[in-house]
């Protein structure tokens, strides 16, 4: 060990190691206990530095939403978020609850460890859109009208902006004297202006999954496009994408996959993974070159559907699926009621099932906990941290 090296009072080893190499990469809660060890190691891990690197050592969880009490969600509004933390090693560390809320919600859109929920609105028309950090629990109202339907969330490299990509869908009273124009809308969080009207863009008038960013875009897959066709008949099904720089839409071609089949992100590509109501076999595509729009159907599961009825007393009724890459690889969360399965490439039933409530949705969203602070939240009205009634403390 080099003279100059600082060392842990135990002599062990050197403060730069444990707090690049091993503090870096602790899970939030973890890491916010270990600040009470010294003074040097609170410091340190409170730079902005230091919690970027922390932040992109972070798995990208898939998440779930739960109605605590309840064995039946509403269609779309729940009250627990959960993450399953597919790298642990006990089967109740997995599945577990990274924020509870008094009232229902439904998680919109996700990026860099934030949050876009979505809660009913008895009063107006649409729903009231509300961001969080669920690491930090730090939360506030977006104050967005509630004639704008959200699309997306993005980062803006070139200003540092988190973004909101909105649509207006049809013709809506937004204010006295006037209606808003259909079309897509740009929101900059902590901005103080009004959503920015970027033009009509009938190619995002569709129903569409949830976005995967790569790059500097955001890709998504229609459940079906306006008026029920597609671009061209010689086409079929196309990826959407949505370039976050020169704020425009373009079609990307599309692997031929049934009606019910979703897109999700694959390291440093994109998926594409089929999924229903019975479910079976599952046929994955992976982008091979991003240029040549290129798709390779690189696994093709037979899930155990049997094995999980037989061993875990399940009827069946209702399986859903959610796709994760894991280093170079996949596996598969199965959810069957109040049980997710974890499946590999391979159609093998893993020796780490978790049960958690009856009630157990599919979120679709990912979330890459951070404890970067974002001057947009002070900057926005209603600001608060740990407080009801919308976010509550989670141990």
């Amino acid at each position: 060990m080099p003279k100059d090296a600082t060392t842990t009072r135990g002599g062990s080893l050197p403060d730069e190691i444990i707090v690049w190499e091993i503090l870096v990469r602790l899970p939030p809660k973890s890491l916010l206990r270990c600040r009470s060890v010294c003074r040097s190691w609170r410091r340190v891990t409170n730079t902005h530095g230091f919690l970027l690197a922390h932040h992109g050592r972070q798995p990208s969880l898939p998440l779930f939403s739960c109605n605590n009490g309840f064995r039946y969600c509403s269609m779309l509004y729940c009250h627990s978020i959960l993450a399953f933390d597919y790298t642990a090693t006990v089967d109740d560390d997995r599945l577990h609850v990274v924020a509870k809320l008094d009232d229902e919600f439904y998680v919109e859109a996700s990026c860099d460890g934030l949050l876009v929920l979505s809660k009913p609105n008895t009063i107006r028309s649409g729903p009231c859109l509300t961001i969080c950090n669920p690491a930090t629990r730090e939360h506030t109202p977006l104050g967005l009208p509630t004639d704008l339907e959200i699309l997306g969330m993005y980062s803006h490299n070139p200003t540092g902006e988190y973004r909101l990509l909105l649509q207006q869908q049809t013709h809506k009273i937004a204010g006295p004297g006037h209606e808003r124009q259909i079309g897509c809308y740009v929101f900059a969080l902590g901005s103080n202006q009004l959503p920015r009207y970027i033009g009509r863009q009938e190619i995002a008038l569709g129903s569409f999954t949830l976005p995967v960013r790569m790059g500097d875009s955001l890709h998504w897959y229609p459940l079906y496009y306006p008026n029920g066709e597609t671009p061209s008949e010689d086409e079929g099904k196309v990826v959407l994408v949505f370039d976050t720089i020169a704020e425009s839409f373009r079609y990307m071609r599309a692997p031929i996959a049934p009606i019910d089949s979703y897109i999700f992100e694959m390291e440093d590509t994109l998926g594409i993974h089929s999924r229903g109501y019975s479910i079976v076999n599952i046929d994955i595509w992976v982008l091979r070159n991003y240029e040549s729009e290129a798709w390779d159907l690189r696994y093709r599961v037979k899930l155990p559907v049997a094995e999980i009825m037989r061993d875990f007393g399940n009827s069946g009724d209702h399986w859903d699926l959610n796709v994760v890459s894991v280093d170079g690889g996949m596996i598969l969360l199965v959810k069957v009621d109040g049980w997710v399965f974890q499946v590999d490439n391979n159609g093998k039933l893993q020796n780490n099932s978790s049960r958690h409530r009856l009630c157990l949705c599919v979120s679709g969203s990912r979330l890459k906990q951070s404890l970067v602070q974002h001057s947009f939240f002070p900057a926005l009205q209603g600001y608060v941290i740990n407080a009801s009634p919308f976010f509550c403390h989670v141990e």
